[in-house]
């Protein structure tokens, strides 16, 4: 099995969102090596379905990329968050939507080579409005896209957020194994 040991670990910047730090790790072959590690708490991805079988998206601008994106809701976890209790408050936050049916999807590392980020996929249905209360530095519009029209919107790359890609395409491989 390969594995490094951590040696040592000196932090580099505490920010609200992300910590990094440095560390000193000895690798299989002996060696001396150092890893830069982005400390993040992780997030939660909800694809809702409506009655009409709908996927709730949000439209909102992504500083990094300098554009707005279509996502599925998302967010991050606070703390040790519970990642179920995450993406209920998530998806009634951004949305105005509760789900009486939420069942885990998927999870998955967007950046292993750097972050210890890790992103849960929740499958919401059986949804009921209620309001959506956004903080006060959030800005985004809530759109509902047919599942199939999202399936093809993420088939011809239009889609090009990862966590919804892979919150659609698991969700069209439960689809299909269910049938």
């Amino acid at each position: 099995m390969h594995q490094e040991k951590k040696l040592n670990s000196e932090p580099i910047y505490n920010g609200k969102i992300i910590k990094v730090k440095k560390d000193t790790v000895l690798l299989e072959n002996g060696k001396e090596t150092s890893r830069e590690v982005v400390v993040h708490n992780g997030a939660v991805c909800i694809a809702a379905l409506d009655e009409e079988d709908n996927l709730l998206f949000v439209r909102q601008f992504r500083y990094p990329y300098n554009t707005e994106l279509l996502e599925l809701p998302a967010g991050k976890r606070d703390g040790d968050e519970d990642p179920e209790s995450c993406g209920r408050r998530e998806l009634e936050e951004e949305t105005g939507y509760r789900a009486n049916r939420f069942e885990k999807l998927a999870v998955f590392y967007p950046t292993a080579a750097y972050c210890t980020e890790v992103i849960h996929i929740f499958y919401a249905t059986d949804l009921v409005r209620t309001e959506q209360c956004l903080d006060e530095d959030e800005f985004l519009t809530v759109e509902r896209i047919p599942f199939s029209a999202a399936l093809e919107m993420v088939l011809r790359d239009e889609i090009p957020d990862a966590k919804t890609q892979i919150a659609i395409l698991k969700l069209y491989a439960l689809r299909q194994n269910n049938q």
